[in-house]
């Protein structure tokens, strides 16, 4: 079981463990965002600090229907206590957790501030 918090701007917030093929980690605090379809997105700082492959360009719509082109990344996590290589967007936002990383999961949000953010394999 995986747990994280609501914040004070009523977002499910899960921190993460993120790293690069030397091992190279950081933790990251990421919102959880069920409107993004991919795996995590994350600004160009932690992609650079953590030295992160570049993967492929992909095409992405947006939710107000516009496209942008996304560079994409290589990068393990941490997930559910199991190392898992996955897709990172550059994206010049905060980190946002994404639909693909949350596949064949249970998500449950107390959705108060301080409220408990629980994660669990289906």
């Amino acid at each position: 079981m995986i747990y994280g918090v609501v914040n004070l701007r009523r977002e499910a917030t899960l921190p993460l463990v993120v790293g690069n093929a030397n091992k190279q980690q950081q933790v990251v605090d990421t919102v959880i965002d069920t409107g993004f379809n991919g795996f995590l997105s994350l600004p160009s700082t932690i992609i650079a600090t953590l030295d992160l492959p570049w993967s492929a360009a992909d095409l992405v719509t947006l939710g107000d229907g516009s496209q942008t082109l996304f560079d994409i990344y290589t990068a393990t996590v941490i997930w559910d206590g199991q190392y898992r290589e996955i897709d990172i967007a550059a994206s010049e936002t905060e980190p946002l957790l994404g639909m693909a990383l949350l596949y064949g999961y249970r998500l449950q949000v107390d959705n108060v501030e301080g409220g408990i953010v629980k994660i669990e394999e289906l």
